[in-house]
């Protein structure tokens, strides 16, 4: 890579985006080229990602000689982006999450990608649940859906055989996932089971957990509002059944305070066996945290009474600033990089090539994108360079076209994520609290929230 530069956090968010229209990124190098400046990995990913990433951009530019790609180590968290976007450190072409597009988009801090979407093709090709995310009121379309994922039930396998369970029959339901914990817990010392508490992944979590046993959390009404439903049957029996495999089984360990990163690192350092994430979670825990591939194990989550699975994933967008230069370059390094592997044969091939070649993870799995068809035939293409232990997470894999995927819900996501992170954490630490007050009041507090 020729050149990788750290986006800077933690600048006063002071700026309007209407008056950035000057601050357009992009521009030329010394060569005469166009320089786009590209997201890469967040700041602390191994040298592995980043020499994958090189020969990537190597093939890139050998097909593309007038645009010079400037990979920008770059983490989003919404907290900081208005501050990047006023400060104009944000990279030409980065990802955004399902759950915060919406607020960007209505807020006019996405670029249209319309027309230039209609004109590849992929508005027809789209999974229309993840199209849905990344189309405004307006009817248009504001990024590319590039990455999704179905939670699923993730399991250290050592630690099943530990515990005298057959890490080829993971549980199915609810009520196996708590005997297995109660078990691990009793026979290896360590958490059975552990959930996500903070910085949202606490609501996160609590939601795909109650959407499997059939909640609506949100109804989005007539007049384009919303109405908080979280206080229902299922996300009570989701806060039950954490309380009971808390304080009755004493299967869930002693912390209580993990996000995303933390209860990655404490499961594949071994001190958990199960709990629920992204499917593509895999990628994340043997390249970042260092876990060992032969522990891993993955299965769909537990349904019932008509549950569904909650999805999610990433888009790739174009920062709303750049000229129209850029933005061309923008949407065909896009294309090529994050599309192409998905509809064409030879770059699916090159793109597994340059992974493989450089230990990075491939045939993770995932949510499609596209159409199952697709989805399945793109994997033919690459099964020579797959090198995930699928036959650790077949749970998964031959389960989740059966599952219904369920879409986050769309009002003030985060910020009602935050809320719930607050009574899951009430349920664990307090064998006494009060679960019918507790949800009372979230949905007092949510309510609040989307009202405004």
């Amino acid at each position: 890579m020729k050149s990788t530069r750290t986006v800077a956090a933690g600048i006063a968010a002071l700026a309007m985006v209407g008056a950035l229209a000057a601050c357009s990124s992009g521009g030329s190098d010394g060569d005469g080229k166009l320089e786009l400046r590209v997201a890469t990995f967040p700041p602390g990913a191994d040298q592995a990602a980043y020499d994958a990433f090189a020969e990537q951009e190597k093939q890139f530019e050998k097909e593309h000689p007038d645009i010079d790609i400037v990979g920008v180590e770059y983490e989003w968290t919404a907290p900081t982006f208005a501050a990047q976007l006023a400060g104009g450190s944000l990279p030409d072409v980065f990802t955004v999450p399902f759950t915060d597009s919406k607020t960007l988009l209505e807020n006019g801090q996405l670029m249209d990608l319309t027309k230039e979407i209609d004109e590849l093709g992929y508005t027809d090709k789209f999974n229309p649940i993840l199209l849905e995310e990344v189309t405004g009121s307006d009817g248009k379309v504001y990024g590319f859906p590039r990455q999704a994922y179905a939670n699923g039930l993730q399991y250290n396998r050592d630690l099943f055989e530990q515990a005298g369970l057959d890490p080829d029959q993971p549980p199915t339901t609810w009520d196996e996932v708590r005997a297995a914990a109660k078990t691990i817990a009793e026979k290896t010392g360590k958490a059975g089971y552990a959930t996500m508490t903070s910085n949202g992944t606490g609501g996160w979590q609590l939601s795909a957990q109650a959407d499997s046993r059939g909640a609506q959390l949100q109804t989005a009404n007539d007049d384009g509002t919303f109405t908080s439903t979280i206080n229902n049957p299922a996300t009570k029996a989701t806060l039950q059944y954490l309380h009971d495999l808390r304080w009755e089984d004493n299967s869930m360990g002693a912390n209580f305070d993990l996000d995303w990163g933390s209860i990655n690192q404490e499961f594949a350092a071994g001190n958990i066996g199960m709990y629920t994430s992204g499917s593509d979670v895999y990628t994340a825990l043997v390249r970042d945290y260092g876990m060992d591939s032969g522990k891993y194990g993955l299965t769909v989550i537990p349904l019932e009474d008509g549950g569904g699975v909650l999805g999610g994933g990433d888009i790739a967008v174009v920062a709303p600033t750049v000229d129209d230069d850029t933005k061309k370059a923008a949407v065909t390094w896009i294309d090529w990089y994050y599309m192409q592997k998905l509809l064409n044969q030879d770059a699916a091939v090159a793109d597994a090539k340059a992974l493989a070649a450089s230990d990075q993870a491939v045939g993770t799995p995932v949510l499609p994108v596209l159409d199952q068809e697709t989805y399945l035939e793109s994997r033919e293409w690459i099964k020579d360079y797959i090198n995930v232990p699928l036959d650790q997470m077949t749970g998964f894999t031959e389960g989740i076209f059966d599952q219904s995927p369920v879409g986050e819900f769309k009002g003030q996501t985060q910020p009602i994520y935050a809320l719930m992170d607050n009574v899951v954490q009430a349920v664990l630490t307090d064998r006494n609290a009060d679960i019918d007050a507790l949800l009372t009041q979230l949905d007092i507090d949510a309510q609040a929230l989307l009202d405004q």
